[in-house]
């Protein structure tokens, strides 16, 4: 007690309550000036102590927009990003679709069940674009066996687990093993050395060695041989990527097919295929000289896609198609009551809003086999035209300048890939221009 009988307040107290006092000051001083203030709102000149503590009271909602949007503008045009093939090009109409699905959690099935009846609709679209035949048990479900993916990431982590997961039932039964034996036994996917990261992240995350592939470097892509020449009883199938990061090439996946048919004929296997089509999966389907790489391959399993690259979808969205829910995707299927209902879960994410769903249910109204046919026709003229240009660029000696690196004109991504041609030993890189 102190000596008039008060109580006696330590240093402590006295500088949280003067810290209270000037914050009782600001926000009646920011009172006082709104509205009137030279800026477009007055908390732009307030300091801010530290910009990494949640601060202790609320700003404009003009202000925090505009925070925002300062940050944004630091980076660049996105239209500008040729480097990650993810559609940014949004009409009016599109932007009200994924608002309106930012407010729903697609995973809670039971309280929207319209919205995820969309997602159905959507799947099936896909399904029947890669040529997927219709499961004995789609009148019971309504839908092809797949799943709205974040991403294409989220995709093939879901195809190569149900691989793992088939092959341990497989290997089981062949070598007369238990359950926890045969989780003790470490198996293999084959792919090729063009992979996206996303594979990587199941090698590490679930266990799986990977037996690479290297393509040649005139043609990027892998062969039947070099595959077969991978595949042992441990390996839980193979990675076909259609369209990788480099040249756009497409991996054989009809001859793949065909030496799988027999290999697994003569070994007694059950090797199958995911086809990674982040990028092909809604280019290939609008090739008509393309060989059958789907679901017409019997040994095509599952395909996997990115939505918000040519799908045209928003960022973030993906999918993922299986040939059957037995013993494929009811590997991962969880069953979900708590929410009210039933329901399953295919994915990995639990919780997500349904706004990619929508907008690519929006973009396949809108635009059409006959429109995705345009765009696709249209994407591989402009690369014709820059392969053409680039090709008759050449050295004071009348040697071409570069040397072209993607697969051509047909049968691949619209991409363009070149380098400097080697044979003339410029003083200068590929990376100096």
């Amino acid at each position: 007690m102190a000596a008039n009988g008060g109580v006696k307040r330590s240093v402590a107290d006295l500088e949280m309550e003067n810290e209270e006092l000037k914050l009782c000051l600001r926000v009646a001083r920011r009172a006082a000036n709104r509205g009137s203030h030279y800026y477009a709102c007055p908390d732009a000149v307030e300091e801010e102590e530290d910009d990494s503590v949640m601060p202790a009271h609320g700003d404009a909602a003009s202000h925090c927009y505009r925070r925002i949007s300062d940050f944004h503008e630091l980076d660049c045009r996105e239209r500008l990003n040729t480097s990650s093939y993810v559609n940014v090009y949004l009409e009016d109409e599109e932007i009200k679709a994924a608002n309106l699905g930012m407010k729903i959690n697609l995973a809670d099935q039971t309280v929207y069940p319209q919205s995820f009846k969309l997602h159905n609709i959507v799947l099936n679209m896909v399904a029947h674009l890669w040529n997927c035949p219709k499961p004995p048990d789609f009148d019971e479900y309504g839908a092809f066996a797949g799943a709205g993916t974040v991403g294409s990431t989220e995709a093939c982590l879901l195809g190569g687990l149900c691989l793992k997961f088939r092959w341990r039932k497989w290997y089981a039964k062949r070598h007369n093993l238990t359950e926890a034996q045969v989780r003790a036994v470490y198996p293999n996917l084959v792919i090729s050395t063009c992979f996206q990261a996303a594979w990587e992240k199941l090698f590490r995350y679930m266990d799986i060695e990977p037996k690479f592939v290297v393509p040649s470097k005139t043609t990027f892509a892998i062969t039947a041989d070099a595959v077969k020449e991978q595949i042992d009883d441990k390996t839980i199938g193979v990675v076909c990527i259609l369209g990788n990061h480099y040249g756009g090439q497409y991996d054989p996946v009809w001859e793949v097919d065909e030496m799988l048919q027999k290999l697994n004929k003569e070994k007694g296997y059950q090797v199958g295929i995911h086809v990674d089509a982040a990028s092909g999966g809604f280019i290939a389907p609008f090739q008509p000289n393309l060989p059958a790489w789907d679901f017409r391959l019997p040994t095509v399993l599952s395909i996997s896609a990115s939505g918000h690259k040519f799908g045209e979808s928003v960022c973030g969205t993906g999918w993922i198609v299986w040939r059957q829910r037995q013993d494929l995707s009811d590997n991962v299927a969880i069953s979900v009551s708590y929410l009210g209902g039933k329901a399953d879960s295919y994915t990995l994410n639990f919780s997500r809003p349904a706004s990619g769903i929508y907008v690519q249910y929006y973009k396949f109204h809108r635009l059409g086999r006959r429109g995705y046919k345009a765009l696709t026709d249209n994407r591989m003229s402009n690369a014709k035209y820059l392969r053409d240009a680039l090709k008759a660029f050449k050295h004071s000696d009348g040697r071409p300048k570069f040397q072209l690196l993607d697969a051509g004109d047909e049968n691949c991504l619209p991409v363009v890939t070149a380098c400097l041609n080697p044979e003339l030993k410029l003083p200068y890189d590929d990376i100096d221009l």
